[in-house]
């Protein structure tokens, strides 16, 4: 799976996940957040019942023809919270659905947990 598929599919899935916002104590996730990598960005709303996550840039490198395909779309729709700044949802790339916990670090940090199957990888997120 390229690489930014991977960011996508945490932040969201970070990028991702969903409200109750008024039921959770601590950072919020609303706003923008970039892959501490530095190669994309995310806007994360309350949208369908939870929380979605869209690309909305990407670093001039990082521009390749499957990477543009996602900029402007939602990777995240209604990611529900389990807990006190703690989110999960799917993460929807080129017809995959992809598992998504993300955890709210602090108020300008979170940390993305995407899983397919066993296989599993860790993104961090910052705001910009």
């Amino acid at each position: 799976m390229p690489r930014i598929d991977w960011v996508a599919a945490t932040l969201f899935a970070a990028s991702c996940l969903a409200p109750s916002l008024a039921l959770a104590a601590g950072p919020n996730p609303l706003g923008q957040w970039q892959v501490t990598t530095g190669e994309a960005r995310y806007s994360v709303t309350a949208c369908a019942g939870g929380l979605c996550a869209k690309l909305v840039w990407l670093r001039m490198d990082a521009r390749t023809a499957a990477n543009l395909a996602l900029l402007n779309h939602y990777l995240v729709r209604g990611a529900q919270q389990l807990g006190a700044n703690v989110w999960e949802g799917h993460v929807d790339i080129n017809g995959s659905s992809y598992d998504g916990k993300m955890t709210m670090v602090g108020k300008d940090f979170m940390r993305l947990q995407a899983c397919s199957g066993v296989l599993c990888q860790t993104f961090e997120f910052t705001r910009p």
